[in-house]
């Protein structure tokens, strides 16, 4: 049968790439798995974004496992967000079963134990990992009255006190800097100080207050410090040349998507500032993947999911790619699901009437296509998907459905323990493990209030020292004169004055002659 009338052959002939490329399975066709027609993916269009998508259980994890490990052995560094926690066994060999050596020969895949390098990471330090923090300065106003769902009126006063901060020499490097920062410019001493370009009303300054109360209570404190995490560090390769696989441990904090989305923001905004515009590389510089993505996107704002959007349009140009993993892609906003030209999607349910809507528009996302797509999505098994991605030359390929290779790392989570000596056994442990807690606004602040408060008792004890003399020396005028003594008025007495002239008048005179030797006159 020739290729033009063998659908398989289309399809296949769809994937044979001339570059470097990623295995991802053997194409399924007509209920038969063909080893010899294999499904993969251009190295060179990853950063193009992708979406791998699945009900519970259908092996998106794996799937995610599986590109990985590859890009890691390409030199390709990848990120990948656990949301989980069953993605730390990338790092070590996986362990082979009779259902690892069926899935091999299905697939003629030559499958061989190998673990990844990897590093493990947490926010902040919350859960098993080596801390990332950034400064409330790094992160920036804009950035954060996203996150804090702030108005325009109030993004703009949050950009004033930013700015105000700068001009004065108060580092903002946790949110209680921010918090002091705040509360002063609307305090009686801080007040005129932005009164010439607007100033900060009451009113607005309470709305930002509470809202980083909410923030908090979400644990972004922990979130926001030093020493500040430098993201150039997911650009690591190994000694041998291998990417490293940076691997972000959630599970303590999947309860708290605004932290989780907070972080992601932050990240992607970090890494396209301070990456070059490569264009299109034959690589990708850094591969991101983020498990449970609707995490992600439940109950964000809509100044979130623009950014979202605006950061994944862009960033490819920065060699960077994202993945998001999650049930349906319905879970991933329009904007966004728009950007990913690559997709992975596993089995889906159509239990419900909205399961049923939810297949019908997922079959409208892909292209035309020989296969009953509806049908065949429910039909699939574990570890199986319908595939469609960007050829080398950026076109969408035709839609296989492909039974996956199996990762080489263990498919599982490492033991606590050997996870906790991973750990605190990196060389990037000992400069972001413990916290800093230098002096910054919040210590600038207290302490000018605390010597404005000094001097202002100083002052005050110095003024009622002053009242309290003048109230003495007033008292002391007024006070009535006491009555003289018998000898002072003897003494004060016309009589006893003129006595005392008569005596003088006489004495002066015997002292006269006796010093001018002068005779006494005879009488």
């Amino acid at each position: 049968m020739s290729q033009s009338t063998d659908p398989a052959g289309q399809i296949a002939a769809g994937y044979a790439f001339t570059g470097p490329a990623l295995d991802l399975g053997a194409l399924l066709w007509d209920g038969t798995c063909l080893p010899d027609r294999q499904i993969r993916i251009p190295l060179s269009t990853l950063n193009r974004h992708g979406l791998v998508a699945g009900a519970t259980g259908t092996g998106k994890t794996k799937t995610l496992q599986l590109i990985a490990e590859q890009l890691s052995a390409a030199g390709v560094p990848v990120f990948l967000a656990d949301i989980k926690g069953d993605v730390s066994g990338i790092s070590a060999p996986g362990t082979e079963n009779d259902r690892v050596r069926e899935r091999a020969a299905d697939v003629a895949q030559d499958w061989q134990p190998a673990g990844c390098p990897a590093e493990f990471y947490a926010l902040g330090g919350i859960g098993a990992g080596i801390p990332l923090r950034a400064t409330v300065t790094a992160f920036g106003p804009v950035l954060l009255s996203k996150v804090l769902q702030l108005n325009q009126t109030q993004e703009q006063s949050l950009g004033l006190i930013f700015h105000y901060a700068d001009s004065k020499g108060l580092e903002l490097i946790d949110l209680k800097d921010l918090r002091a920062v705040v509360a002063f410019l609307v305090s009686d001493q801080g007040k005129p100080e932005l009164k010439g370009i607007g100033g900060l009303s009451t009113v607005t300054a309470g709305v930002i207050l509470r809202a980083l109360t909410a923030f908090e209570q979400q644990g972004a404190s922990e979130f926001f410090g030093e020493p500040e995490f430098d993201t150039s560090e997911f650009l690591r390769t190994s000694a041998d040349g291998r990417g490293v696989v940076s691997v972000l441990e959630l599970p303590a904090v999947q309860d708290k998507p605004q932290l989780f989305s907070t972080f992601l923001m932050w990240l992607l905004a970090d890494l396209y500032a301070d990456l070059p515009e490569v264009g299109d590389v034959e690589r990708p510089k850094l591969v991101f993947f983020f498990d449970e993505a609707h995490l992600l996107f439940n109950g964000a704002s809509k100044a979130f999911l623009d950014s979202i959007t605006q950061t994944v349009r862009l960033i490819r140009s920065k060699g960077i790619g994202v993945f998001f993993v999650t049930q349906t892609p319905k879970d991933v906003p329009a904007d966004v699901l728009a950007q990913l030209g690559n997709r992975v999607q596993h089995a889906l349910r159509a239990f419900t009437p909205d399961d049923a809507k939810a297949l019908k528009a997922t079959v409208k996302t892909f292209p035309r296509s020989p296969y009953d797509l509806e049908e065949l999505l429910t039909g699939l098994g574990t570890g199986e998907a319908v595939i469609t991605v960007l050829s080398e030359n950026g076109a969408p390929t035709p839609v296989a459905a492909t039974r996956l290779r199996a990762p080489q790392s263990l498919m599982g989570p490492v033991d606590p323990a050997d996870l906790d000596r991973a750990v605190k056994s990196s060389l990037l442990y000992s400069r972001y493990a413990e916290p800093v807690d230098r002096e910054s606004a919040y210590e600038k602040i207290s302490a000018e209030q605390a010597a404005a408060e000094a001097a202002a008792e100083e002052a005050a004890a110095a003024a009622e020292a002053e009242k309290q003399a003048k109230e003495a020396a007033k008292a002391a005028r007024s006070a009535p004169k006491p009555e003289p003594s018998l000898a002072q008025q003897v003494v004060g007495s016309g009589l006893f004055r003129s006595l005392a002239r008569s005596v003088g008048t006489q004495l002066g005179r015997e002292i006269s002659r006796s010093l001018f030797g002068t005779a006494k006159r005879r009488r």
